[in-house]
């Protein structure tokens, strides 16, 4: 059984691709109040001047946990992807590495995010995080609303 593992999961939104985007890209301190009963804060530090470090806490299976993230990369003209990897918190107490990507896209009419999230385990008896990805899509649903109000 490989510890290696691949969810990807899409969900179309009414709201326009562009601002669903810029959200992941420039406003992630405005998730908190977008999807309050989910994520509760953004903090970004600065690593020796440059590097830009995101701490976030968030509700997963009803309790608080915590996470550090950098950007690996973003797409924004071609894609409107942002593709972030985990460095610390209470992920990383069950997976070696985790990645999340989020990747935005318009089709005619439609409106569709992808989440992609990668992770390698740290052993056999760790599950597959889909509770982790209820959690992305449930949020996606928040942000979609509040920006429909």
């Amino acid at each position: 059984m490989s510890l290696k593992g691949k969810l990807v999961s899409e969900i179309n939104i009414k709201c326009v691709a562009d601002v669903f985007h810029d959200i992941f890209r420039y406003r992630q301190h405005d998730i908190s109040s977008m999807c309050p009963d989910k994520y509760r804060m953004w903090i970004f530090m600065k690593v020796n001047g440059a590097l830009l470090v995101k701490f976030w806490k968030f509700i997963h299976d009803g309790t608080e946990k915590a996470a550090k993230h950098l950007v690996k990369a973003i797409d924004e003209k071609k894609k409107k992807l942002i593709k972030v990897k985990v460095i610390g918190g209470d992920i990383l107490e069950e997976y070696k590495s985790f990645f999340f990507t989020v990747h935005v896209e318009s089709k005619g009419e439609e409106n569709l995010v992808t989440w992609i999230m990668e992770y390698e385990k740290k052993n056999v008896s760790v599950p597959d995080p889909h509770t982790l990805m209820e959690l992305c899509l449930n949020m996606t649903k928040d942000i979609e609303t509040y920006r429909i109000k």
